[in-house]
């Protein structure tokens, strides 16, 4: 692991790269019903477009991520970037149905680029600060999450929707030149073996670290319950008795700008030991949005409140689950990512197609019962879940956190932390 401390531009850049990347995703959420018309798709089936995303960054997870514990990271990070710019190239200039679902896909699989900046930061922060570094980079996930819905609502009316693929492709770009310069061309030495090895010994983590397996059914179902909230909501805000316009839905997207403040304050709780519960608190909060959430048709004030508190609570496990997850294996830091990013990218592609269905089927009091059925499951499988010891001890450090999030014996935790002391 690397001992030289992260400098706040570099980070800063990291959370952009994140950003951007992650935005690529996203940007079809409130412009649904836009591609729609453009290619005669059902409003039913239109969540085809998301769940073909998530499926290419699913694939993406598991195939590109644990490329960065094998590969050099800079010329990973910079390739993929490249080949992310070309992709959203496609869906800009797509002809047809079959074209846009394959430049989503191909958008997707390429996406993941934000995992492999968010290991490679875990992996350069000091651990006593990795969950601060991590909330940080996270939060820059989360604010190219919600700018992603507000800048396409604007600029799909003001130019139509492939006007803002067209930009994304240059920025990406851009970006690339960018990371090329600043990221460092030397790392410690890499994981020997072969790239068949290394896609194995995804699986063979999950049966090593219980910490892994928790948080990664957390991640399903968590962000399965988000896209249940965010892939079907153009539906009924574009229709009457609302008919708000593309800039108006996207804005909603910044409502959920309280999820940046509650990523950088997660990632400092779960440094202090706090991890466990901070999870706990959030996914209540998750549960409890779906009730404001419910009133959409009649109140955007109670819609707004909802979004807010359900951001807040979704970054605040996420960050959460990747603090406590980084800890366990620093040799493995990409791979455990891909591990548990790719529940989430599960959860996330079901909750898609589930959403509009739901949708076409029982209106959008439907979809508010399936999303917070999800939450309340989440919930009652952290609490299941949950260590039978101490699960917040302050001032524990990096390897205090590590006996906690696996169930060690606290005492066991505090000998690490002498023999990490030790060490240094």
């Amino acid at each position: 692991m690397s001992s030289s401390p992260l400098s706040g531009a570099v980070v800063l850049l990291f959370a952009i790269a994140c950003g951007l990347s992650v935005a690529n995703v996203y940007y079809a959420q409130p412009l649904l019903d836009a591609m729609a018309d453009t290619f005669a798709i059902d409003h039913a089936t239109v969540g085809i477009i998301i769940t073909l995303t998530q499926v290419g960054y699913g694939i993406g997870l598991l195939l590109l991520v644990p490329l960065g514990d094998l590969l050099n990271r800079r010329r990973l990070i910079v390739t993929q970037l490249l080949l992310s710019s070309v992709a959203v190239l496609i869906v800009a200039l797509s002809s047809n149905a079959l074209w846009l679902l394959t430049g989503m896909l191909l958008t997707g699989l390429l996406a993941v680029v934000a995992q492999v900046l968010v290991a490679f930061a875990a992996h350069l922060a000091a651990p006593a600060q990795r969950g601060h570094v991590v909330g940080l980079v996270t939060s820059g996930i989360v604010v190219g999450l919600l700018l992603a819905r507000s800048v396409a609502g604007v600029m799909a009316d003001l130019a139509g929707w492939r006007s803002v693929y067209l930009l994304s492709a240059g920025l990406t770009l851009l970006m690339a030149v960018l990371l090329w310069r600043v990221l460092p061309s030397t790392e410690t030495q890499r994981v020997a073996g072969t790239y068949a090895a290394l896609i194995r010994s995804v699986f063979n983590l999950f049966t090593q670290e219980k910490v892994l397996r928790d948080r990664a059914v957390l991640a399903m179902l968590i962000f399965a319950a988000g896209t249940v909230l965010w892939t079907p909501l153009v539906l009924p805000l574009s229709t009457p008795p609302l008919s708000l316009s593309h800039t108006q839905i996207g804005l909603f997207g910044l409502a959920g700008a309280a999820g940046a403040l509650g990523a950088l304050r997660a990632g400092r709780l779960a440094d202090q030991g706090f991890g466990q519960w901070t999870s706990g608190v959030a996914l209540l909060l998750m549960l409890l949005s779906w009730i404001a959430i419910g009133f959409t048709q009649s109140s955007l004030w109670a819609l707004l409140l909802g979004v807010i508190v359900f951001d807040l609570g979704l970054q605040a496990v996420h960050v959460t689950s990747q603090s406590l997850i980084y800890a366990v294996r620093p040799d493995a830091q990409s791979r455990l990512v891909a591990g548990y990013m790719l529940f989430y990218s599960v959860g996330s592609a079901a909750g898609s197609v589930s959403a509009t269905a739901v949708y076409a089927w029982a209106g959008w009091i439907g979809v508010c019962g399936l999303g917070a059925t999800i939450n309340l499951l989440a919930l009652i499988y952290w609490r299941a879940t949950l260590p039978t010891g101490p699960t917040s001890v302050p001032g524990a450090g990096h390897a205090l956190q590590h006996a906690v999030a696996t169930n060690q014996p606290v005492e066991q935790g505090r000998r690490q932390v002498q023999q990490h002391r030790q060490e240094q």
